[in-house]
């Protein structure tokens, strides 16, 4: 990307008031989360077994496996 492609620094993206609210709220949410780990182990371990069991469905609806099929039916 050369150097004339890149907005120049006073754009309106950078004094779109609302936008850098919205920004500074998620960094400021970021920020306060770092470091800090905001599940229980019994919270994450259900959520990654939840994870699995999706990641499973959608694999066997994106290969057209015996599953999919079974549900579609």
């Amino acid at each position: 990307m050369s150097d004339s492609s890149l907005p120049p620094l006073d754009s309106d993206r950078r004094r779109n008031a609302r936008l850098r609210d919205l920004v500074e709220e998620m960094m400021a949410t970021i920020r306060a989360a770092s470091n800090r780990d905001l599940w229980t182990p019994e919270e994450r371990a259900s959520c990654e077994a939840d994870m699995a069991r999706i990641m499973d469905d959608v694999r066997a609806h994106a290969l057209g496996g015996p599953a999919a099929r079974a549900k579609r039916d």
